[in-house]
């Protein structure tokens, strides 16, 4: 039977959401919790994996299991987890849905404090001494639709084999004294979104003009973009699927 698990977690204490060796991920946690409670090995595979920092609001990953799953899984789940990671939901879902491949859109938001706020240092950038120009970030969005090649917004010396990428949606939205950017697309690249952000502030702070932001995509070399802007002020918020073709009863 394969099983779906959302889930979510503060990032803060992780190594990023991928096992690895000798340092603390996410799935690690996960997989130990599931495979204590189940009695037998559980290896369980996510939509994606974020980086050491970074947060998820809803993320998901499936799962096989001779094991029938009760009601009572998420609670005891939880009372076993660590408290930053929280499960939302489990539910039976078709063999042949795949967490990754199966997924439709991502949805990332990154979150700017624009004073100076001890508690929103852990989940935003403190981004308060210059003010940012959000005009001209949400002018330069526009331009992202142009493209599907983000070479310039990838870590180096990656194992992915494509930096295609179709954007549905970038945003930037001023809420109180939060900065908001919110961008969904079929897939991201490696440190993509916080590439895009750390671009985007500079445009904000008017050392390049939004046009730039063409040039820099075209160019297809990171050096060309901005700086990351930092893991604590990136979530994963939603992934999409189709669910009427996966869940079962």
């Amino acid at each position: 039977m394969r099983y779906c698990i959302a889930f979510s977690y503060d990032g803060k204490n992780y190594f990023g959401y991928q096992i690895q060796p000798n340092q603390i991920s996410v799935q690690e946690e996960l997989e130990k919790a599931l495979s204590t409670i189940l009695r037998e090995h559980i290896k369980i595979t996510a939509a994606g994996r974020t980086d050491t920092g970074v947060h998820a609001k809803k993320m998901f990953a499936h799962w096989d299991t001779n094991t029938e799953v009760g009601e009572d899984l998420v609670k005891r789940l939880n009372g076993f987890l660590p408290p930053d990671i929280a499960v939302r939901s489990i539910f039976k879902v078709t063999p042949d849905f795949h967490a990754r491949f199966d997924a439709i859109y991502r949805t990332y938001e990154y979150y700017i404090s624009l004073d100076k706020n001890p508690f929103t240092r852990n989940s935003a950038w403190q981004h308060w001494k210059r003010s940012l120009d959000l005009d001209l970030m949400n002018k330069a969005c526009g331009y992202l639709f142009d493209y599907n090649d983000f070479t310039s917004f990838s870590k180096l010396n990656t194992d992915t084999k494509t930096n295609l990428c179709e954007i549905y949606k970038a945003e930037w939205v001023k809420d109180g004294e939060l900065l908001i950017f919110t961008i969904s697309a079929n897939r991201f690249l490696r440190n993509m979104v916080r590439a895009i952000v750390g671009t985007m502030v500079d445009i904000g702070l008017k050392k390049i003009p939004p046009e730039e932001l063409k040039t820099i995509i075209e160019k297809k070399h990171r050096n060309m973009a901005g700086s990351s802007a930092p893991a604590q002020g990136l979530f994963l918020v939603d992934v999409g699927y189709d669910w009427n073709r996966f869940i079962r009863e």
